[in-house]
């Protein structure tokens, strides 16, 4: 079979590999779509704080069911399915704590671990998800829409708060969409123009052309009454855009970490103390927001499929991840095909 390997920043290749063989307790998967996370991008550029080279990348993604044995589960060889990709420990303190998505020796394919970006893959029958008959290409969107999901839960948003998102990123933009799925009234501050006129096109109340900090300011005065935003989420993972939030938030407002970097933040912390914040961390997601979110996008309303902008044939991959590279903000969701090649 064929893999996508990052051989190292901004080398990417298509490798020949020995088909997996299931182990007891597993199945075997032939993927069919993919997509490239901002994490994924940030392995690309050298610039992930958690990614090792040489790697098979690849944490979201849909696939069909090729073998499977006996389980409790209700999966069968044909069904097309995703997967909680997030591998826990099960002993640490956070594991014992119910905390799975936070485990102190988290894997995540594709990081920590080989990822799913191969025509075939094994996984744990008790991570592989139903999809419920949603399209291969919509599925695959529903690792990242938990990573947002989680997080907005996290902030516990309801409808009468309003809600600010740095970044209009596929992250911060699926963010917005299930902070609307709460009743929230929802702004989105960037510093694309394209990818504002997007979130536009896709629902939200308002965007925030994010020139400088001092612009920033001024239009969150103008929004909320000078009062700031009851929930500020970071979906960028740079030092900027975080005290972009703690500074849009208001008193006693709550502000929830995304976005995932390397750079450190230097910052008047008693700002924390002023305002009262509540700063949350949000990591991964639970296997319960994958089952949540699917009968979500099974129901209409989300427009999910408008977040794909760019679609390639897996065979392609090193021009999938270079042109989104470069794409300056004009490209959202990149998905990767491997349905054409056998």
């Amino acid at each position: 079979m064929k893999s996508i390997v990052i051989k190292q920043p901004g080398v990417v290749e298509i490798r020949e590999q020995e088909k997996p063989v299931p182990k007891e307790g597993e199945a075997l998967l032939k993927v069919l779509y993919g997509g490239i996370c901002g994490s994924d991008l940030g392995s690309y550029n050298g610039t992930f704080a958690y990614f090792s080279y040489p790697r098979t990348p690849g944490h979201e993604f849909s696939a069909r069911i090729e073998s499977i044995g006996p389980n409790d589960r209700g999966l069968k060889e044909g069904m097309v399915v995703t997967c909680n990709p997030y591998f826990n420990c099960n002993h640490c303190y956070s594991c014992n704590h119910g905390l799975v998505n936070a485990c102190m020796d988290n894997q995540t394919m594709g990081v920590q671990r080989e990822g799913a970006f191969s025509q075939y893959i094994t996984m744990p029958i008790e991570r592989i998800i139903d999809g419920k008959g949603l399209d291969a290409r919509l599925l695959a969107l529903i690792e990242p829409f938990c990573i947002s999901h989680h997080g907005v839960k996290r902030a516990n948003v309801g409808p009468s708060d309003t809600v600010l998102i740095v970044g209009a990123g596929t992250i911060g933009m699926l963010a917005a969409f299930s902070a609307k799925s709460k009743g929230a009234v929802v702004y989105v501050a960037d510093i694309a123009p394209a990818k504002l006129e997007h979130a536009l096109q896709l629902g939200v109340d308002g965007v925030i052309l994010n020139t400088n900090d001092e612009v920033l300011r001024e239009r969150v005065k103008e929004i909320t009454g000078g009062n700031g935003f009851d929930v500020c989420i970071e979906a960028v993972g740079l030092p900027s855009t975080f005290l972009n939030c703690i500074d849009a938030a208001c008193f006693g407002g709550r502000v929830v970490q995304v976005g995932v970097g390397k750079r450190n933040a230097d910052f008047n912390f008693t700002l924390l103390q002023k305002k009262e914040l509540n700063v949350y961390g949000s990591r991964n997601s639970l296997t319960e927001d994958f089952e949540e979110l699917i009968d979500v996008v099974r129901k209409g309303g989300v427009p999910l499929e408008q977040i794909i902008t760019n679609t390639y044939s897996f065979l392609d991959a090193a021009s999938a991840f270079r042109d989104f590279s470069q794409s300056n903000g004009s490209m959202l969701k990149v998905e990767l095909d491997f349905t054409q090649v056998e």
